[in-house]
């Protein structure tokens, strides 16, 4: 495993990340406890040492897993990055709460339901600029720094080329940006990027395999189950998306390289990238992702 400077944060962080979405139910299946754990425990043993949730993955459950198991192990191994703003309704049905009061709320349901005193990297999670531009907001999340409940904050932008918040980022305390990029999405490149090596702004980079599509096992015309967010994407799209990866995976992945690998690794070699945070479903999905490590080699402007 590689490490990288996230930022002007004091946070090293492993490359690839675990992404824990999929905790919360919305990625076709259920996990227990020991299912959790195994995840995160081989992530463990490869080196990674980021865990990126939410507090709307499921009303707290991704956080109470990932609570559960901190709770038994080394709480100091981990870099820990949650976010706010949303209240969790129902699979896929979520409404905005990004006012002050409604965020402190949420925040001590995380640290709650986290099993922790404090939380590495609180982000902004894909709020509009007015909710973003509230500076009762900020104060009120500075307090929770002073406190000592936050380490740091960040942003994680909804859209890929929200220059507002990603510019604003320095003035309101924000040290990383999270931003959807991918093989397939690559405007973060036009201007988020540029802005972020401009501040020293960490960038985690979300989505990295495209839903999975990048993962090389999909087919044009694979159709998912009602409880996979998937099963939500417009079904031409993905056509051409799918048919985008088979293109890519003959003319750009080299042969007896793993596409998952490839594309997470293909995600970090960007001067702005610090980590990858890819979902994994199991312990064999881990170990693919981490693999991605091994194939970046040219220095990096982030590397510790």
């Amino acid at each position: 495993m590689k490490y990288r400077r996230l930022g002007s944060t004091g946070l090293d962080v492993s490359v690839v990340g675990i992404g824990t979405w999929q905790f919360g139910g919305e990625w076709g299946r259920e996990y227990t406890q020991a299912e959790a754990d195994a995840i995160l425990d081989k992530g463990y043993e490869l080196g990674m040492n980021l865990i990126d949730t939410a507090e709307c993955y499921g009303d707290h459950l991704s956080e109470r897993l990932i609570g559960d198991y901190l709770s038994r192990r080394n709480r100091e191994d981990w870099v820990v990055a949650t976010k706010f703003g949303h209240r969790f309704h129902d699979l896929f049905s979520r409404t905005d709460a990004f006012d002050a009061a409604a965020v402190l709320a949420q925040l001590d349901a995380s640290l709650k339901a986290l099993q922790t005193d404090y939380i590495d990297l609180y982000q902004f999670h894909s709020g509009p600029d007015a909710a973003f531009d509230n500076d009762e907001l900020w104060t009120t999340l500075d307090k929770q720094i002073e406190a000592g409940k936050i380490r740091y904050l960040g942003t994680s932008i909804g859209s890929n080329d929200n220059l507002h918040q990603t510019q604003a980022s320095t003035k309101v305390g924000s040290r990383a940006i999270q931003v959807v990029y991918n093989r397939l999405e690559r405007q973060p490149e036009e201007r988020v990027f540029p802005s972020c090596e401009e501040q020293n702004l960490g960038v985690l980079a979300r989505v990295p395999l495209a839903s999975g599509y990048l993962s090389g096992k999909y087919k044009p015309g694979a159709v998912f189950a009602g409880n996979d967010v998937r099963h939500r994407h417009d079904a031409e799209a993905t056509r051409r998306k799918l048919e985008e990866v088979e293109r890519i995976g003959r003319e750009e992945v080299p042969d007896g390289v793993d596409m998952a690998s490839w594309a997470l690794a293909w995600c970090l070699k960007h001067p702005a990238v610090t980590t990858v945070i890819p979902g994994c479903k199991d312990p064999a999905q881990v170990e693919a992702n981490a693999k991605a490590a091994e194939l970046v080699v040219e220095p990096h402007p982030q590397d510790v």
